[in-house]
C-alpha cells in the first residue's frame, strides 16, 4: 500500500508541477477561482505526501512546502507565467493543510487499530501492555 500511496503521491507532483509550469491552455480550469484551484492542488499534494511518507513528518513537511516554493520560483523561466507570493503562501497553507489532515488521518487508524489489538489482548491485570502487543 505505500507504494501505491508514494506513487501516487508523486504523479500528483508531476502533475501540479506541469499545471503549474506549463501551458495555461493546458492545464484543467475549475470554477473555484485561481487561489481555490491552488488550494485545492496543494492540500491533495499536501494529503499525498501527508499518507505516503508517515515515518518522519517534519522532513515530509519541508519537503511538500520546498516543492512548492520551488515551483513558484520556477514560474520566472517559465514563458507566460509569473511567480507571485500571493500564490506561494495559498500553496504553503493549502500543502500545510493536506499534511494535516493526513497526520490527522494517520493518528485515527493507528488509534483504532490498537484499540483493536488492545481488545484482542489482555494482561493478566485486564490491561494491555506494550509487551502483549509486541508479542503477536
Amino acid at each position: 500500500m505505500t507504494i501505491i500511496l508514494r506513487l501516487f503521491a508523486w504523479s500528483l507532483a508531476a502533475a501540479v508541477a506541469f499545471a503549474t509550469l506549463g501551458p495555461a491552455e493546458r492545464r484543467p480550469h475549475l470554477n473555484l477561482g485561481q487561489n481555490g484551484e491552488h488550494a485545492l492542488a496543494f492540500v491533495l499534494l499536501g494529503l499525498a505526501f501527508g499518507l505516503a511518507y508517515t515515518r518522519n513528518r517534519l522532513h515530509t513537511a519541508a519537503f511538500v512546502i520546498a516543492f512548492t516554493g520551488l515551483i513558484e520560483i520556477l514560474q520566472f523561466l517559465a514563458p507566460g507565467r509569473h511567480a507571485r507570493m500571493q500564490d506561494f503562501v495559498v500553496d504553503a497553507l493549502a500543502a500545510s493543510l493536506g499534511l494535516a489532515i493526513a497526520g490527522a488521518l494517520d493518528w485515527t487508524i493507528r488509534r483504532t487499530q490498537f484499540a483493536a489489538i488492545g481488545a484482542r489482548t489482555k494482561s493478566p491485570r485486564g490491561t494491555t501492555t506494550r509487551e502483549d502487543l509486541t508479542s503477536e
